[in-house]
């Protein structure tokens, strides 16, 4: 059975804000949630440095990098990195349109979960704009696969993830999550999974210039015994596909419209998360753009497709 689906775009009420530590830079980094006109999207603005105004939309056509973290912008020049987990937040919690100012080139990890950005969006409260939202419905499977790993989108009634990963470690093992998607899912089972990782691979992550500003108070780290090692052990049972959910949703956030299909994945990641949005993009007849025309009570929404401007970020 597919999720009520709504009808109309929205932003934020006022402004809210956060502090914290960039996972890989180890720098501070602050940002800012600030509402946005309906159509705006979601759009990073740096807010000093030489850079200064320079804008990033959050939209599949701007990523520049997919290693450890999907990251908008040039990787040797201006970017903003690590923007997974504050857009799964916003892609969870609905929010279409939003202008988040940041004062580094990382959004912070904070505790390696979205819980803080969903907190911040709370704090900011949501408006209904009265503009119709776009929805890029799924009209045939796309797959992609890259060894033993595979993504596909598949037609569905609603927008439903189904993420399944493989580890050696008897950590983490196999591990499944499958749900439809609303903003009490989100909340309640997918928004307070944190990222993980092995400690065997902190030096090698340290020397490529990554993970500096890793610690157990942002991430599950994996012992050399296989054991987690954080004191609090974990949130979920299985917090470690749940934490890869989190990320496909950020990930998919960047089509620049919500999707009305099922995204089901095996041992995947950034990169082939981006691949598979990819060829569902690049397939005319995958996809169509659609909007609510009628809803009767009891019943749900009628969708109809629309045409798409040709500005669209899904026009690739």
């Amino acid at each position: 059975m597919g999720i009520v689906l709504h009808d109309y775009q929205t932003t934020l009420k006022t402004r809210a804000s956060l502090t914290g530590t960039g996972v890989h830079s180890g720098k501070e980094v602050s940002l800012s949630f600030l509402p946005a006109d309906a159509n705006t999207g979601i759009v990073f603005q740096l807010v000093n440095g030489a850079e200064q105004g320079r804008e990033f939309r959050a939209l599949f056509s701007e990523i520049g990098a997919t290693d450890l973290c999907t990251m908008l912008g040039d990787p040797a020049g201006e970017h903003i990195a690590t923007v997974e987990h504050i857009m799964a937040a916003l892609f969870g919690l609905g929010i279409d349109n939003v202008l988040i100012e940041i004062d580094g080139h990382e959004v912070p990890i904070l505790d390696g979960s979205a819980m803080a950005f969903v907190e911040a969006i709370d704090q900011a409260g949501i408006e209904t704009l009265p503009v119709k939202r776009r929805y890029i419905r799924v009209v045939k499977p796309v797959r992609i696969e890259n060894g033993a790993s595979w993504a596909e989108f598949r037609p569905y009634d609603g927008t439903r993830f189904e993420v399944e990963i493989d580890f050696e470690s008897p950590a983490i093992g196999r591990q499944l999550f499958a749900s439809d998607l609303n903003a009490d899912i989100f909340r309640r089972d997918i928004a307070r999974a944190r990222t993980f990782g092995f400690m065997k691979d902190v030096e090698r992550l340290w020397a490529a210039g990554y993970a500096l500003g890793s610690s157990l108070e942002n991430s599950l780290v994996i012992g050399d015994d296989n054991r987690v090692i954080n004191m609090g052990g974990l949130r979920y049972p299985n917090e470690f596909v749940r934490h890869k959910t989190l990320d496909a949703m950020g990930d998919l956030a960047l089509a620049g419209a919500r999707f009305i299909g099922c995204f089901r994945s095996y041992r995947g990641g950034h990169r082939l998360n981006a691949a598979a949005l990819r060829r569902l993009l690049s397939d005319r007849t995958a996809f169509e753009i659609v909007e609510t025309t009628r809803r009767e009570r009891g019943r749900a929404a009628e969708m109809s497709a629309v045409n798409a401007p040709l500005y669209a970020p899904w026009m690739l």
